[in-house]
């Protein structure tokens, strides 16, 4: 059956890992592509960044944070359930080449993409150095999937629980000055890749980020996606999602992912109230 959930995991209780059987999108799939799904027939459209792919065995790998309906409904299917329609493999693929030093910055859940664009990039010949951060050490994720191609994993927590305290940008700022750096290129709420590139700015190191904007098509038909990329209207679904960190207009990128905020509540707030009734219904029984 296509699209089946081969297997899942639950990282914490909004963070879940599914393998899907998806031969197609995974015999053309490369690292930095994504996928659309729609969990069913009535559902919206959401990308989904692939935490990996597996040609041979016909699968691809997905992270799902549990932020809005879709994901929530997302998250609620099991092994042997069939997720309704996956779109891909969308996008560019990430410019895998022999840099160099290249050091890669997951933020949150924004490690578990990386772990393709590592293994491409120890593959292609590079050092590479992966920095993951989160709040505090149980929100870590992917430090042992990373470290089987990176050859050395850096870590930091707001609150000193694991690694080094701060943020990515204090361990990113310390490892260029001590060692130095062809390419940093990161994943991770924009708020995050805003700061990884301006900490390399200064360095003149090339920084890739993977843009993460509000998606429909993924096509780029509905432009929903358009961000400004060095003062050119580009779009993050054709054009995207790499794009030089450094030439991002950081500020309508997060203006425009705030658009349907109050939608969104309100779907959300249908959803669980539906929930709701449906269990209530089923007790009454």
């Amino acid at each position: 059956m296509a699209n089946r959930i081969l297997e899942k995991k639950t990282f914490r209780s909004d963070l879940f890992f599914f393998v899907v059987d998806a031969p197609e999108i995974a015999k053309k799939a490369q690292a930095g592509q994504f996928v659309i799904i729609r969990v069913d027939e009535i559902g919206e459209r959401i990308p989904l960044s692939l935490a990996d792919i597996n040609p041979e065995k016909g699968t691809i790998s997905l992270i799902v944070m549990t932020v809005g309906v879709t994901s929530t409904k997302l998250s609620k299917l099991n092994v042997g359930d069939e997720i309704s329609d996956i779109a891909g493999p969308m996008g560019h693929k990430t410019p895998i080449e022999n840099y160099g030093r290249v050091i890669l910055v997951g933020g949150g859940f924004g490690a578990a993409p990386l772990y393709p664009i590592a293994r491409a990039m120890k593959q292609a010949g590079n050092t590479v150095i992966s920095i993951i951060g989160a709040r505090t050490a149980d929100l870590l994720i992917y430090e042992k999937e990373l470290g089987e191609f990176s050859d050395q994993v850096l870590v930091s927590t707001d609150d000193g629980s694991k690694g080094v305290k701060g943020l990515v940008t204090d361990v990113l700022k310390a490892d260029i000055e001590a060692n130095g750096a062809d390419l940093v290129m990161a994943v991770g709420p924009a708020i995050m890749m805003k700061f990884v590139s301006l900490t390399t700015k200064p360095y003149n190191v090339k920084t890739l980020v993977s843009l993460n904007p509000i998606m429909v098509d993924g096509t780029g038909m509905c432009g929903a996606c358009r961000v400004s990329v060095g003062g050119k209207t580009m779009f993050g679904c054709t054009d995207g999602p790499d794009f030089d960190g450094h030439l991002v207009d950081w500020e309508l990128l997060m203006s425009r992912q705030r658009t349907y905020l109050p939608e969104e509540k309100a779907a959300m707030e249908r959803y669980l109230c539906s929930c709701a009734e449906d269990a209530s219904a089923v007790g009454s029984r």
